[in-house]
């Protein structure tokens, strides 16, 4: 196979396969859901991605959950926490799950 060839494979692939979801999502600026190892969620917008699952978003919301040390005798709740960042580069070898978030 020549480098024209693999080229247009891996564009097949970005189309059809797993891929797609992120390929959907840059043409149509679409946001999605990425789950990620540290057991944080991101809802944002993909700019750019590579093979690896290496992006580039824009508009992210980052949403996790804290538990706070709790007093002697009680029971200490959850609190939910999320921020914004404008840009963020994400590795690919954080991301576990990536969805449309399809309204």
């Amino acid at each position: 196979m020549n480098e024209d060839e693999l080229r247009k494979l891996e564009e097949e692939e970005f189309n059809t396969g797993p891929l797609s979801v992120l390929q959907l999502s840059v043409k149509n600026h679409t946001q999605i859901l990425i789950s990620c190892r540290n057991n944080r969620k991101l809802l944002a917008r993909v700019k750019a991605f590579d093979r690896h699952c290496n992006m580039v978003l824009e508009n992210v919301k980052e949403m996790w959950t804290e538990v706070p040390r709790a007093a002697k005798g009680k029971k200490a709740k959850p609190v939910n926490k999320e921020r914004f960042i404008s840009k963020l580069f994400l590795r690919g070898d954080s991301v576990i799950l990536v969805l449309r978030n399809d309204v």
